[in-house]
């Protein structure tokens, strides 16, 4: 799969991201999966009366199938943001981030001068058995040359992954070497991780960061948590920034971990659905275990259900920002010819009884997707006063605390995003992905002296004393953008991080790339800090005598 910049520069670029992650992470229960449809309505009608008059009488030829396509979309369109469909060709992808695994042959790539660029061998895959390496280049693809303009992420992944067993054979450019290299790869199960990160980012607490809600992570919870409660953690910090959701039970399971028994987690409800609560059954591992959970704009759904049953139950304490406010079940049903789509058939709503679900027009999803830049334009990422709570929708937790409905989980504790040192010289060289690009040319030039840094710590060390924010400047300068030096270095730091950080990320992985980001981040550290002065469980209100009463 490609990398992907984990950093989020701009608030358009997180509502780009933010809407395809909304389409790829709708979640379903279990009661309502695996359904199939064929035809929904065999009986005549207008729109089957339209499509035949067109298919008898159009001036020129038409394909009624590729109608039906494209109005498929427009129908659902029509009904709610979340409600879709997917395609037969797009089906496979969409559901296999969530599945846990995909069949491929095992590599992280990037595409650079169109040509594909290995940026590490998962250990243990397909690719590192046959001996491909990272820096590696991929120029031939089944003795046909990949390279050129044909070269995308979309005609990458249809080369490069495939039924498990099958066969592929790579011709390879290595950097030292006379010649292309053969390898032949057989394909295999490729593990899509939940789990990001888990560690002990002090020596009593212990934090984990959690992508999205899959098949999968649930039980990697269970791992990290036995993980950190050998390093003696004392308190914890689940991160859900950017976690833009999944499936619903795996939400369901994961706060189970931390609630005692009888405690209600979520329910549904829907037209054609009677409610159905879900209570957390006692079992959990880490009942009194002090928690904290981090939230963003992007946080949604599964990441809602979770934060939501942990607020509403004052089982712990939330940081950040309010998160983005999906509150609309989807069912996935398919048709006979291998698409589907995901109709929205109910809500979900926390145990306070409030609706997360954020208000939207009908028809207009473009709006919709384009909320998350209007409340940067408010002022919501760096000011809790600039957030619009529904003051008519008041609901409270079990201890009395007043919490809001219509729209996002607003956390215990606002952290405001952090705009030191940002210039417009940053965010162009951001946003036209020259950091990106220079730390992948700078990790593949410089790949054998990187090695001999197994740390976070020790790589940070070594870049320091290579001068890499004047190597940057002279880059991006021969990429067009024109050096700026009083701005560079007013945003040294944030170079530096992006720098540093994206090096580490292409050498050691996704972990090392979190450790080294924690450290300077506000919204880690005030978790930190809620953690330390044992403010994780919350308190009774003291207006709240009246209505512990009214209960």
């Amino acid at each position: 799969m490609a990398n992907n910049d984990k950093k989020k520069f701009t608030p358009l670029l997180l509502a780009i991201s933010l809407v395809a992650g909304i389409g790829i992470g709708t979640f379903y229960t279990q009661r309502f999966s695996g359904n199939r449809m064929g035809i929904i309505n065999a009986s005549s009608n207008k729109l089957n009366a339209l499509l035949h008059i067109i298919n008898e009488q159009y001036v020129d030829t038409v394909k009624v199938a590729d109608l039906i396509e494209g109005a498929m979309p427009q129908v659902l369109s029509e009904l709610d943001p979340h409600s879709s469909y997917i395609p037969a060709k797009d089906l496979e992808a969409v559901n296999s981030d969530l599945k846990g695994s995909f069949s491929g042959i095992g590599v992280m790539f990037n595409i650079q001068n169109d040509t594909i660029h290995i940026n590490s061998v998962v250990q243990g895959g397909p690719s590192e058995k046959v001996g491909l390496l990272a820096g590696d280049r991929i120029v031939k693809v089944d003795d046909s040359l990949f390279v050129g303009k044909i070269v995308n992420n979309s005609s990458a992944m249809r080369k490069l992954k495939g039924e498990k067993g099958s066969k592929v054979k790579l011709g390879i450019f290595r950097p030292g070497e006379k010649g292309l290299l053969d390898f032949t790869i057989t394909r295999g199960d490729i593990p899509v991780k939940s789990v990001d990160a888990a560690y002990m980012i002090t020596d009593q607490l212990g934090y984990i960061k959690i992508n999205k809600f899959g098949e999968t992570t649930y039980p990697e919870l269970l791992v990290a948590l036995a993980q950190l409660n050998q390093g003696n953690c004392q308190g914890l910090i689940i991160d859900l920034r950017g976690n833009t959701g999944g499936y619903m039970a795996a939400a369901i399971q994961m706060v189970n971990e931390f609630l005692p028994a009888n405690q209600l987690i979520v329910y549904t409800e829907g037209r054609k659905f009677p409610r159905q609560d879900y209570n957390s059954n006692g079992t959990g591992s880490s009942q009194k275990m002090p928690l904290v959970v981090l939230t963003d704009e992007g946080s949604a759904s599964a990441s809602e259900i979770f934060a939501g049953a942990i607020q509403d139950n004052d089982r712990g304490t939330i940081v950040g920002r309010r998160s983005f406010g999906k509150g609309l079940v989807q069912q996935p049903i398919e048709f006979t010819d291998g698409s589907a789509i995901r109709l929205t058939i109910a809500r979900y709503y926390t145990p306070s009884g409030r609706c997360i679900q954020k208000p939207y027009d009908k028809g207009k999803g473009d709006e919709y997707g384009m909320d998350i830049l209007t409340r940067f334009e408010h002022g919501e990422f760096f000011s809790a006063d600039s957030i619009k709570q529904n003051k008519k929708e008041i609901y409270h937790t079990r201890l009395g605390r007043k919490v809001y409905g219509g729209g996002g989980i607003m956390p215990d504790f606002f952290v405001p995003q952090d705009t030191i040192g940002m210039t417009s010289y940053y965010r162009s060289a951001a946003t036209r992905g020259l950091i990106i690009r220079y730390t992948l040319e700078y990790t593949d030039q410089n790949r054998k002296v990187l090695n001999e840094y197994d740390t976070p710590e020790k790589m940070v060390k070594y870049l320091q004393q290579q001068n890499l924010l004047y190597k940057f400047a002279n880059y991006a300068e021969k990429k067009g953008l024109q050096k700026r030096n009083a701005l560079m270095y007013k945003s040294r730091k944030l170079f530096e991080e992006a720098l540093y950080g994206n090096i580490i990320y292409n050498m050691q992985g996704i972990e090392s790339y979190i450790k080294y980001l924690n450290r300077f981040d506000n919204t880690v550290l005030k978790a930190i800090e809620v953690l330390e002065k044992g403010e994780a469980f919350p308190q009774i209100p003291a207006d709240s005598t009246k209505i512990q009463n009214e209960k």
